[in-house]
């Protein structure tokens, strides 16, 4: 028990680390005090949340629109989204949510390449995300 709380709590602090790096602009001052609370932030931003679900930036507006990942608050449209961290981990460990979001992105790009192209989208290419 202590072993898998002393694993919880490594995974915790590399998720910090890694959350917090330079890549994310946070200054060293906030990077070091959310390391001594030994917590993440509590809001992510669009790239975090990506990396987070191994997907690229541009494919999370796309489950925003298809209502699997919900932002805080009631932003504008142009306005910068953030997400819960609680909610977004809990979220990437279910298996069934992850298959709705990967075929969301599969047919999100399946429709933009088909319409790209000319060619008109047929009912059988469209495939329907199961709800849980």
């Amino acid at each position: 028990m202590a072993e898998r709380a002393q694993r919880a709590g490594h995974r915790l602090r590399l998720l910090v680390e890694f959350l917090c790096s330079q890549a994310t602009k946070m200054r060293e001052d906030q990077h070091r005090f959310l390391s001594l609370l030994g917590q993440s932030p509590a809001r992510l931003t669009v790239e975090e949340v990506a990396w987070v679900l191994n997907c690229a930036v541009h494919d999370v507006p796309v489950l925003v629109a298809a209502k699997l990942l919900k932002p805080l608050g009631n932003p504008p449209q142009n306005g910068t989204k953030f997400f819960a961290t609680k909610e977004v981990l809990e979220l990437a460990k279910d298996d069934k949510w992850l298959h709705r979001v990967t075929v969301a992105i599969h047919q999100h790009w399946h429709r933009r390449n088909a319409r790209k192209q000319g060619r008109p989208q047929s009912e059988s290419d469209v495939v329907v995300p199961a709800v849980a």
